[in-house]
């Protein structure tokens, strides 16, 4: 199932008058289950929970489960919400990682959930994803997969840029510093420069940047 089968309100379904909120925001129970598939397609698993930030009210990661994906069990593993990308066609989520780098994700077991606001383990998982910690961010949007290089670039990576600045593109899930990003070829440029899919519309999503952290409705 994707998000629009679990939209139990009607939110993602375009009417002659009202276009309704999505893909630009989303309902957050919609988004559990769905599936998160690398750039070479390989079903990696599904969202299982979606962490808020009590603090800012910002999304901070996405809990994710591999299920028997390369003998890893049913272990969780918490990714940063701006090192994945929404596909808009395809309705699900894509996690730009190759097969062996993600042997050595960190996880946790289902009974034993780490303490996510501790700054250490926040910087080791960030670390592993290429994202910055301290630079909040919404994932990138766009049809397909539409993004370049892998995650594990680091936080200092210079090609592309990161998934949640600013209106730069898509890029590398880890850059830090500004450049043009696979997003920025499409139409309107930036994270949220995609064409909506929904039937009837033919404009450009809102772009997801503008909203930091993409809070959930």
């Amino acid at each position: 199932m994707s998000y629009a089968d679990r939209d139990k309100y009607g939110m993602y379904k375009a009417t002659g008058r009202h276009a309704g909120p999505g893909p630009a925001l989303m309902g957050a129970d919609t988004l559990i289950g769905d599936s998160v598939v690398n750039a070479a397609n390989d079903d990696l698993g599904d969202i299982k929970e979606i962490m808020l930030d009590m603090q800012t009210g910002q999304v901070a990661y996405a809990v994710l489960s591999f299920g028997g994906f390369l003998g890893m069990g049913d272990k969780l593993f918490a990714v940063p919400w701006q090192a994945l990308h929404l596909d808009t066609v395809n309705k699900r989520f894509v996690l730009d990682i190759e097969k062996e780098r993600l042997r050595n994700a960190p996880g946790f077991d289902k009974d034993a959930w780490p303490d996510m606001a501790d700054a250490q383990w926040a910087q080791h998982i960030h670390s592993f994803y290429g994202t910055d910690p301290m630079r909040s961010g919404a994932p990138s949007m766009g049809p397909d997969v539409a993004m370049r290089g892998m995650v594990g670039g680091g936080a200092g990576a210079s090609t592309g840029a990161g998934a949640g600045m600013g209106s730069m593109g898509a890029g590398h899930a880890g850059s830090s510093d500004m450049g043009t990003g696979a997003g920025s070829a499409m139409p309107g440029g930036g994270a949220g420069g995609s064409l909506d899919p929904r039937p009837g519309t033919a404009g450009s999503d809102t772009d997801l940047s503008k909203i930091r952290g993409s809070n959930l409705g």
